[in-house]
């Protein structure tokens, strides 16, 4: 098993993925931070799931922006960590109180952001999709340095066999509407 796994997608890959804007502006993430652990002190990893989960799994901060991001809302005095089971807990201070209330439109803007960045799907159905299709990539990755050639063969001809049934269905359903902001311009009158 790979302890670290990183992996690209190669030019030819057959799956498109739809481009999404960024999920947060520059700045955005120390608003979001504080928001969550103004109700629940968290450490580093306890915030990056939780906004993994807010977005389905369709997006997760890394380490390198989460951290960072905590260590200068400490800097600035907003938040405090204290060492709990061996993991730094974050804990709003009374300045990060302030400071996040007075930036409220900033924080509330933010908040639709993203839920416009997100949508309105069938969210219990998007995500456990997306369950299955992890747990699929797992088997594979888990078990890519013992397959032959043979089989990568037809693992390739199962998924694009799949790819094409999940097209074709796709293809019949009715197309999304575009994002808030996004769609034709009203005609002049």
């Amino acid at each position: 098993m790979f302890k670290h796994f990183s992996f690209e997608f190669p030019a030819d890959f057959p799956f498109e993925f739809e481009k999404r804007s960024r999920v947060f502006k520059k700045g955005d993430l120390k608003y979001v931070i504080l928001d969550l652990i103004k109700d629940k002190p968290s450490h580093g990893y306890e915030i990056i799931r939780s906004l993994e989960e807010r977005f389905h799994g369709m997006y997760s901060p890394s380490a390198g922006s989460v951290y960072p991001t905590l260590q200068l809302l400490e800097d600035m005095g907003y938040v405090t960590a204290a060492v709990s089971d061996g993991k730094k807990v974050y804990s709003i201070t009374e300045e990060g109180k302030r400071f996040l209330a007075e930036r409220e439109d900033i924080v509330d803007g933010i908040k639709g952001h993203m839920r416009d960045w997100w949508g309105e799907p069938p969210v219990a159905e998007f995500a456990e999709t997306f369950r299955v299709w992890r747990e699929v990539a797992r088997l594979i990755g888990g078990r890519a340095r013992h397959v032959d050639r043979e089989k990568w063969a037809k693992i390739r001809e199962i998924i694009a066999r799949t790819r094409r049934e999940i097209e074709g269905l796709l293809e019949s359903a009715p197309p999304p509407p575009p994002p808030p902001g996004t769609g034709p311009s009203p005609e002049p009158r």
